[in-house]
């Protein structure tokens, strides 16, 4: 019981440290910003203090980032997104998968409003997709994936070969109308179809990383 305790907080220590980073980006890509406090990024995520002195450290001790007195700056933005893609593991996200035997579109279509990532997110976002994809990805919460399942009452499903997946959003996420580009980035690069690639070619030079 105390192993499986440690690995729940350790895991939502993680999540906590993800959103630092994902605020950095945002910061950085959408907001076009370069340098930052902790104390700031503390209290708009409100996570503790010292979840964002580590996080921060952590960028600091590759180069990453350059600590001052009472601030930070980004040195180099690269380091970041491909460190936190290369910590992500978007397959514990996933609240829900299933089969549903209809196009793409279709799936895209009949969703609530709700946040997409992955192809569908580059898609919606850019109005231009580098290959043609199958899957569908979303962030949802439980109420959502619940109106998610009763309007897929109507197709044909099994759990075989899943071509949509339902990730758990979290609260920061929530006051998102899209998904930010850094984690469309990261989430691309955990996906496992050839495609994926493409995307996440596409998406760099999109967002100028």
């Amino acid at each position: 019981m105390r192993i499986l305790f440690l690995e729940r907080l350790n895991g939502v220590k993680m999540k906590k440290t993800e959103s630092v980073y994902r605020e950095i980006l945002y910061g950085i890509i959408e907001k076009k910003e370069t340098s930052f406090t902790q104390l700031g990024l503390s209290k708009k995520l409100s996570v503790s203090l010292s979840i964002v002195n580590l996080a921060v450290k952590k960028l600091e001790s590759f180069g990453a980032v350059k600590i001052m007195q009472r601030s930070f700056k980004v040195l180099d933005i690269r380091k970041i997104i491909f460190f936190w893609a290369s910590i992500r593991n978007l397959w514990k996200d996933v609240l829900f998968k299933i089969r549903v035997e209809a196009p793409v579109r279709e799936i895209e279509r009949i969703m609530p409003d709700i946040i997409f990532t992955a192809y569908s997110a580059y898609k919606l976002k850019f109005k231009d997709v580098p290959a043609d994809y199958s899957e569908v990805y979303i962030y949802a919460d439980n109420e959502e994936t619940e109106e998610i399942k009763k309007r897929l009452a109507k197709f044909k499903t099994s759990e075989k070969n899943p071509n949509l997946f339902i990730l758990k959003k979290d609260q920061a996420l929530s006051s998102c109308k899209s998904i930010p580009n850094a984690q469309l980035f990261v989430d691309l690069w955990n996906l496992k179809e050839w495609y994926s690639k493409e995307f996440i070619n596409a998406l760099e030079k999109r967002i100028g990383i």
